[in-house]
This record gives C-alpha cells, sequence and structure tokens, in this order.
C-alpha cells in the first residue's frame, strides 16, 4: 500500500490555501508525459534537477570567495541548499506548496557562471554583442536545452510553473526579462516565496562569511540598527567576539527575517483576500515580502555589504582575477573553436560559435575554469 499520486493532488487541494499552486492544475510540460504513481508533478520536477550535471557542479561553483581562498566560505550548492531550506518554511507557514517552492529553489541558480558575480559580469560584456548573458535565462537554457538525458526530448522537461520561476526569479541583482512565460504578470506565490528567500540568504550568509574570514570585524557593524538589535537581544559583547558568537547572531538574524516575511506577507493575504493563483499574478506589486521596518534594516546590511565586504580590496582581487580568467578563455576559444571538446564542437552546427563558448565556460567550474587556464596558457602544464 503506498500513497498515489491522485491522492497528493487530494491532499494538495484540501489543505492548501486558494491561492497556491497545485500540481493538478500545473499547464503540464512541453513534452507530454505519463504521470507518475506516486509523485505529483512538482515533486518530479525537483527530483529531475537535483540529479542533473548542473547542481552537481555547483558544489565548486562559488560566490564571493573563490575557491582557492578556502573550502569553508558558501559555494552556490550550500547557498541553493540553504534558500530551499529557508522558502520551504516560509511557505509551510503560508500554506503554499512546498514541492514547486523547492524545485524552483533548488533550480534558481543553476545558470550561475564560475566565480560567482565576477564571472556573469565578464560573460555578460563579452557577449553584449551576440546576445548578451543572464544567468536566469542560462538556469531555463539549462532545464529547456543543455540538459541531455531523456532520449524523447531535450532538457528535463519540466512543468511550466517551475520554469516561470526560474525564468522570473527576481532579487535586487537579479531582474531579467521572461519572454514566452507572461512578463506582464507575477510569478506564483511560490516564486515569489523563493525571491525572498535566496535575498534572505545571501544578505545574511555572505555577512557570516565576511566575519569569518575577518574582512569584517564586529565592531564595524556598531550603529545599524539590525547589528545593535541582534547584539542587544543576545547580550553579546562584540569586542569579544567569538565564533559560537557569530553562529548566534547569524542565526537570530535568519529567524527574524524568516518571521518578518511570514508575518507581513500573511497581513497582506488577509487584507487582500486572494482567492486564487490567478489573483496573484495579476497584482500589480509582489504579495511576498517584509515589513517597512525590517526591508529598512535590510537596507543597511546590504549598504554595508556593498561598501565593506563586495567592495574590500582583497574581494576585488579576486573578482580582477576572475574577469581575466574568464575573458581569457573565452577568447582563445572563440579564436580557436577546435581547442573545445568534441562534444562541445559538434554543438557548433546547430548554434553560433559565442553562444557555444558562452554556454561551455558558463558551465565551469571554478576549479575547472583554473585548469583549462592552466592547461591554454601554461607551457609546462600537460594539455
Amino acid at each position: 500500500m503506498f500513497l498515489s499520486r491522485e491522492e497528493l493532488e487530494e491532499w494538495e487541494i484540501e489543505r492548501l490555501a486558494p491561492y497556491a499552486m497545485k500540481s493538478r492544475y500545473s499547464r503540464g510540460r512541453a513534452y507530454p508525459e505519463e504521470e507518475h504513481p506516486y509523485r505529483s508533478a512538482f515533486q518530479r520536477d525537483r527530483d529531475r534537477v537535483i540529479h542533473t550535471t548542473a547542481f552537481r557542479r555547483l558544489e565548486y561553483k562559488t560566490q564571493v570567495f573563490v575557491t582557492y581562498e578556502g573550502d569553508y566560505y558558501r559555494t552556490r550548492l550550500t547557498h541553493t541548499i540553504e534558500v530551499a531550506q529557508i522558502a520551504r518554511t516560509i511557505a509551510r507557514a503560508l500554506m503554499a506548496n512546498e514541492d514547486l517552492v523547492e524545485a524552483i529553489s533548488l533550480a534558481h541558480d543553476l545558470g550561475h557562471t564560475p566565480f560567482g558575480h565576477s564571472g556573469e559580469a565578464a560573460l555578460h560584456k563579452l557577449m553584449a554583442d551576440h546576445g548578451g548573458f543572464d544567468h536566469n535565462h542560462q538556469s531555463l537554457r539549462i532545464v529547456e536545452k543543455l540538459e541531455e538525458r531523456y532520449p524523447e526530448f531535450r532538457g528535463l522537461n519540466l512543468t511550466w510553473e517551475t520554469r516561470e520561476g526560474i525564468i522570473k526569479h527576481k532579487t535586487e541583482y537579479d531582474k531579467g526579462s521572461a519572454p514566452g512565460y507572461e512578463p506582464e504578470k507575477r510569478t506564483t506565490i511560490e516564486g515569489q516565496i523563493v525571491n525572498v528567500a535566496d535575498e534572505i540568504a545571501y544578505n545574511t550568509h555572505d555577512l557570516d562569511d565576511g566575519l569569518r574570514a575577518g574582512l569584517i570585524h564586529p565592531t564595524d557593524l556598531v550603529g545599524l540598527a539590525f547589528w545593535d538589535e541582534l547584539v542587544d537581544e543576545l547580550g553579546e559583547d562584540v569586542h569579544h567576539f567569538t565564533d559560537m558568537s557569530r553562529h548566534r547572531l547569524i542565526r537570530r538574524l535568519i529567524s527574524k527575517e524568516v518571521a518578518d516575511v511570514i508575518g507581513e506577507t500573511g497581513r497582506r493575504l488577509e487584507e487582500h483576500n486572494f482567492q486564487s493563483v490567478q489573483e496573484v499574478r495579476d497584482w500589480p506589486t509582489g504579495v511576498v515580502g517584509f515589513s517597512a521596518e525590517r526591508a529598512a534594516k535590510n537596507r543597511e546590511l546590504k549598504d554595508f555589504l556593498m561598501a565593506n565586504l563586495y567592495r574590500h580590496y582583497r574581494v576585488r582581487r579576486m573578482a580582477a582575477k576572475a574577469e581575466r580568467f574568464i575573458t581569457e578563455l573565452f577568447e582563445a576559444y572563440v579564436k580557436e573553436p577546435t581547442q573545445l571538446p568534441d562534444t562541445t564542437q559538434a554543438r557548433l552546427q546547430e548554434e553560433n560559435l559565442y553562444r557555444v563558448v558562452c554556454d561551455y565556460i558558463a558551465g565551469m567550474t571554478d576549479r575547472y575554469a583554473l585548469e583549462e587556464y592552466r592547461k591554454l596558457f601554461d607551457p609546462s602544464e600537460r594539455v
């Protein structure tokens, strides 16, 4: 005896909020497939993402601190897992669809380049005259075309709702367009939850990594409202700051961020009394978000991180090296495409050279990009 897919779908219809996306009412997949006996459509999406090559590579793609700076800083994989955990907590409290939230969370960063945002900036510049580069579009490109795991179709054949959540992923640093996915409408409440969970994760965890690396000192934060609040609540002494102090403060900060989103979003949902998925998508502004007070404190944190972490000279040195690696690799492959692997060269029959090279570099891990750089430019390195 087992719980069938039909029973799971009935459970969603009976238990989830009216504004939550139910798997039974999905717009479906680009290529028709037989339904699974005991997994919902969104559960299958989640599982397909986890088994991709692109997902595994996230382990060796970094965010702020690149691989050679140490193996204890966040990677794209740990960040992705943290986003999924935060998003599921919010979704559960708001009675939204946790499976859809998890599928979008796990896929939202698949298109990121090696070396974090520095790699993306370099590829965007290099592709300016060839269609540009945006990691949301690249994530969608991966799940729709680049992953080849099924004989019947290219890509993963994910549901429309998961793909829409990927292409409409939006934070302060992600503002891509969504052609083909009703760009004039908001994404589902599940997609909006992932957007906010991503913001919570990268703000709090970049702060955590910055403190751990010593690029930020606890006394530097004194006077910022969010920090003074945390220190006062937990009774910490910034002049005698330990690893345990850092763990306690970051944990409390995440809890406060999540609680605020749940409380503020719950208030908005009650005020507007949304009774369908479509009403949420038609609403002119996002439904999921922070209170005005919390948003102001987050603004302080973001501005502080920009000035004191992202523009720190050590981080800028890492970024400059990363941009140089990416640029020189790109130019070398474009100048002499026969240096590309045979399987990558084969794609030149159906795609232009610049896009093929861009896809190849975007898919690299930090470590692989460094190895390729040495092979191409170090005369003593074996090729």
